[in-house]
């Protein structure tokens, strides 16, 4: 089985109360941020194409490509680091929990400046403290400072963030679930 096909595996295995969560409080809060021709990049199984109408996906993975296209999403696979769409394609973009993946994201930020329309918003979701450490496949770590950094250098003008389910320094340490959002403008 293809490292692939065990991050799909995992990605299937999430419990009724994640789903719920994501359904009923994360995807609404991320929704009220954005608007317009939405790209999630990092789309996974599919639960924000589900969930949000006019939404398309993207992802390394042709797993949880190949599976959100049996469900009759529009989901589309990236290759050489290149986002397969024309410039100014999208409103908005989300990036939820998929930077800590990335050791350099500038390549995938270059993208996404490239598809965004002038005006548009990122939102990108990295995990707390504990959840960082969870996976072994998390490569760098985000708090507000470093993301606000990260992004700004990029070419994105920081305009808020929130923590999920709430703030809470506590939940930092204790909850793997607990993820830092940030809402971006184009600058």
């Amino acid at each position: 089985m293809s490292e692939f096909d065990n991050y799909y595996n995992y990605l299937r295995k999430r419990s009724i109360l994640g789903y719920l969560y994501r359904k009923y409080w994360l995807y609404p809060k991320i929704c009220r941020e954005i608007k317009g021709k939405v790209l999630d990049v990092g789309c996974g199984i599919g639960d924000m194409l589900s969930f949000r109408a006019n939404t398309t996906g993207v992802d390394i993975n042709p797993s949880t490509v190949e599976h959100c296209r049996k469900l009759g999403l529009d989901a589309k696979l990236i290759k050489n680091d290149q986002l397969p769409f024309e410039d100014s394609s999208f409103d908005g973009v989300i990036l939820d929990n998929v930077m800590e993946h990335i050791e350099n994201p500038n390549k995938i930020l270059f993208e996404i400046s490239r598809v965004l329309v002038a005006d548009g918003k990122v939102i990108v979701g990295v995990p707390g403290k504990k959840g960082f450490a969870w996976d072994s496949d998390h490569k760098r770590f985000y708090d507000v400072k470093i993301l606000k950094e990260v992004m700004s250098s990029n070419g994105f003008l920081y305009k808020k963030h929130f923590f999920m389910p709430f703030s809470c320094a506590y939940l930092d340490d204790l909850l793997r679930q607990y993820c830092l959002y940030s809402v971006f403008d184009v600058k």
